[in-house]
């Protein structure tokens, strides 16, 4: 992950305040263009603040960068990759900072785009303080998150289509992960924290985003008993996201992506690809790649077919900014632009998924 400078944590900004964006703004035909002909929302790149993205080889470029997300049409969303984050902003306890995450939030309403907000409640890159107590009481840990939802979702009320309101809650197996929400509160924390969001954004969809929720399986199925959990005491919760960070060699079927959609659409939310991203072996080949074009067309191609499924958000655009080479060894080039602005043969993949003319369920 690309992190700011210690000196931009420690300053402690006002948020910005305007309108809701205009969605569709003079966009043209692109990415964005091909997914709402197709019934979806939009189609959307999430993208950081040049302070996230301070490598050397790259500044440079931002202006063509620039150019592509901003101006070109392909997108007509976006989403913070990391300024909304607990660690940027409430980095110490009680002192919040917006600074970041107003840079990308006032790019999405100048041109017009849909903006997701991400994330209030997770348990990764969680402020230290939230962590280094281990003896919090149950008052204390709901203080906590209710001051940190409030005062974070009130930043940016009324500009957000949708927040992700708590982020990867789930094991493998389905079950809770044992972060330090859930062994203070239980699954307390997963109600309250969309209880206080749906107070302090009314207007604003609330989602529960995770990953490997892309096929039918039991963590899949514990996504689904959170949306019930909500449901049944009458919590607002609007979507759940599917991040879909996949594996160009290992992807799911597009019949795996439809029932893993439709499962979640039949509760009555919607859904969202909320960071796709395929990564594969690198250096690329043209084997992988064709893999990466098919695993591509695959996940859109599936929430094009299901009518639940509302858009889809890459996690980033431009290979040099993507998160994978950072985490998984020997394996990049996850995104649809490589490092010299040539598209992967994926970009056609997402074309040919968004002009399918396959009907929606």
């Amino acid at each position: 992950m690309h992190l700011p400078s210690v000196a931009s944590l420690l300053l402690t900004a006002l948020p910005l305040t305007f309108a809701s964006p205009t969605p569709g703004k003079g966009q043209s035909k692109g990415l964005d263009y091909y997914a709402k002909k197709a019934g979806l929302k939009y189609f959307g790149a999430a993208t950081d603040s040049p302070g996230f993205r301070e490598r050397a080889p790259y500044v440079e470029q931002y202006p063509k960068y620039d150019q592509i997300m901003w101006k070109s049409g392909e997108f007509g969303q976006t989403t913070p990759t990391n300024g909304q984050k607990w660690l940027f902003t409430e980095p110490e306890q009680g002192v919040f900072n917006y600074t970041e995450g107003n840079i990308v939030t006032s790019k999405a309403r100048k041109h017009g785009m849909y903006l997701r907000c991400h994330a209030l409640v997770w348990h990764s890159q969680l402020a230290p303080w939230v962590e280094a107590k281990q003896d919090w009481t149950k008052d204390e840990m709901r203080k906590i998150i209710v001051s940190h939802v409030t005062r974070v979702a009130t930043a940016w009320k009324g500009q957000c289509y949708a927040w992700d309101v708590v982020n990867e809650a789930l094991n493998e197996d389905g079950t809770y992960r044992e972060s330090i929400f859930y062994k203070v509160l239980g699954e307390e924390y997963l109600t309250l924290s969309f209880k206080t969001a749906a107070k302090v954004d009314p207007k604003a969809k609330l989602y529960y985003n995770d990953y490997n929720l892309e096929w039918p399986s039991a963590k899949t199925e514990g996504a689904q008993r959170i949306v019930r959990l909500l449901q049944k005491n009458r919590i607002k919760i609007d979507g759940v996201g599917l991040q879909a960070h996949l594996i160009a060699e290992q992807p799911p079927t597009l019949d795996q992506h439809i029932d893993a959609i439709r499962g979640f659409a039949k509760l009555g939310v919607e859904v969202a690809l909320t960071e796709l991203d395929i990564r594969l072996k690198t250096p690329s080949n043209p084997t992988n790649l064709e893999q990466q074009k098919q695993a591509y067309k695959n996940v859109v191609g599936a929430c094009v077919q299901v009518k639940g499924c509302i858009g889809v958000t890459i996690w980033d655009f431009y290979d040099p900014f993507s998160w994978v080479p950072h985490v998984f060894e020997g394996e990049g080039d996850a995104l649809l632009w490589f490092e010299d602005w040539s598209r992967h043969p994926a970009y056609d993949g997402v074309v040919e998924a968004l002009t399918n003319k396959t009907r929606r369920w």
